[in-house]
């Protein structure tokens, strides 16, 4: 069997429902760039694309792509996590969401680490 080589995360994309909202929010408040906006032609329709990222050395971290239905059965992402440098950057990450219409904000200690929980506007568990 082949070794398989060594894999580095490269981004992650998903289906919104509100493409600028969603955009907004992960700029606004998770400090996201927009860094390019397309369409894709699909079988199902052409599908709006917003690409951000952190990381100037990054195109895009994150693609919004337009077409979640407006209901499903269970949301598919479990979580979308992020890491914070220190302590006081969790803490301010904390008391900005807290200002935001999100859900179900919950702050958990992991014992080796401390985390915060929260739904963004979309109901995609976020950690940070």
């Amino acid at each position: 069997m082949a070794r398989v080589p060594r894999l580095a995360f490269s981004h992650i994309g998903f289906f919104v429902r509100d493409l600028e909202r969603m955009a907004d929010f992960y700029s606004r408040v998770l400090g996201f760039a927009v860094s390019d906006r397309g369409e894709l032609d699909t079988p199902r329709g052409k599908v709006a694309l917003v690409f951000l990222t952190n990381d100037p050395r990054e195109h895009h971290q994150i693609v919004l792509a337009s077409g979640r239905p407006e209901s499903l059965p269970f949301n598919p992402i479990n979580q979308i996590s992020f890491r914070v440098p220190d302590f006081a950057g969790l803490r301010a990450m904390h008391r900005a969401i807290q200002q935001e219409p999100v859900s179900e904000i919950s702050p958990v200690s992991h014992g080796n680490a401390l985390s915060v929980y929260f739904k963004d506007p979309e109901g995609n568990r976020i950690e940070l």
